[in-house]
C-alpha cells in the first residue's frame, strides 16, 4: 500500500491561514487535494494536522468533502506524521505540504515509478532540486518513517520528518529524481504573500479552462507572461528547514554545555 500524507497547518508564520486562503472559489487545500487525487500510484491520500483549535478548520473541511484527516502535535511533526501513517500500516508513504497547489499528479506517479523500480528506502526530486519549489514530492517505507520516529532528535529532524532518513545514505538507499531540464530557480510554493499572487494568477488564467492544467501548461503561461517567472523569486528555497538547521545548532551546543 502507498499512502500519501499531506501536511497542513492554519499557524503559518509567514502567511497565517494560507492554506485555507480562497483559489478560484474554494480553499488552497482543497484545490491542492482536487491535483493530488489524480495521482494514479497513490491507494489512499490522508491530511495530517495538529491538535490545536485553530486547525479544527482543516478538520472540519476535510469532514465535508469525505477526506481522511488525522490530529496530532503542531511541533513535532514525525511524530504526527508517524502516528498517522501506523493507522493504517502501509509499505510506502509519500510526504506532501500543503502549501504546493500547483502540486503535479504525474509527476508524483513518476516519482512513484521511479522509487518503486529503483529498490530505494528513500526518494525525492527536493534533495537535489530541478524542478520548481512547490512540486516537491518524498517518498520512502514505512519501515524507514519507523526508525526515524524512533530515533531522530534534533529539531530540524523531528519538525521536517524525512532529514533523519536522507541524511543517512550509507544506512539507507537514497534515490534522487531530476528533470532534464533544470527548473529548480522557478518558485511555485505558497509561504509568502507574493507566493500567493503568483498562484492566484496561475489559476485563473488556466483553471477556468481546464481544472486539470498541466506543468507544461504553467510553463507555457509563463513563456507568454514572462513578468510572473520571477514574480516572487527573492526568497530562499527552504527557509524553514534552514531555520530548523540554526536550532539544531543551539539544541548541540546547549547539549554540549549539559555535558
Amino acid at each position: 500500500m502507498i499512502l500519501a500524507i499531506l501536511q497542513a497547518r492554519v499557524t503559518s508564520s509567514r502567511l497565517p491561514g494560507k492554506v485555507l486562503k480562497p483559489l478560484v472559489g474554494a480553499p488552497m487545500l482543497l484545490r491542492q487535494i482536487e491535483r493530488l487525487q489524480k495521482a494514479q500510484k497513490i491507494d489512499r491520500l490522508l491530511v495530517a494536522t495538529s491538535n490545536e483549535p485553530s486547525d479544527d478548520l482543516i478538520e472540519k473541511l476535510c469532514e465535508e468533502h469525505g477526506i481522511g484527516c488525522y490530529r496530532g502535535s503542531l511541533n513535532d511533526v514525525l511524530d504526527r506524521f508517524y502516528q498517522a501513517a501506523r493507522v493504517f500500516n502501509p509499505e510506502h508513504v509519500v510526504r506532501l505540504t500543503a502549501d504546493c497547489p500547483l502540486a503535479d499528479p504525474m509527476l508524483i506517479d513518476d516519482v512513484i515509478g521511479f522509487y518503486l523500480d529503483g529498490g530505494f528506502d528513500y526518494a525525492s526530486n527536493a534533495i537535489e532540486p530541478t524542478f520548481p519549489d512547490g512540486l516537491d514530492v518524498e517518498l520512502f517505507r514505512f519501515s524507514c518513517l519507523e526508525q526515524a520516529w524512533r530515533e531522530a532528535t534534533l529539531p530540524s529532524q523531528r519538525e521536517h520528518v524525512t532529514p533523519f532518513i536522507h541524511q543517512q545514505p550509507l544506512r539507507f538507499k537514497i534515490g534522487h529524481y531530476k528533470s532534464p531540464s533544470d527548473l529548480s530557480h522557478l518558485r511555485w510554493t505558497v509561504d509568502e504573500p507574493k507566493d500567493l499572487e503568483l498562484v492566484t494568477m496561475v489559476y485563473e488564467a488556466l483553471y477556468p479552462k481546464n481544472p486539470d492544467f498541466s506543468t507544461q501548461d504553467i510553463l507555457s503561461l509563463l513563456d507568454q507572461r514572462p513578468e510572473l517567472a520571477n514574480w516572487n523569486t527573492t526568497h530562499q528555497r527552504n527557509e524553514g528547514y534552514l531555520k530548523s538547521l540554526k536550532a539544531d545548532m543551539s539544541s548541540t551546543a546547549y547539549q554540549i554545555k549539559e555535558n
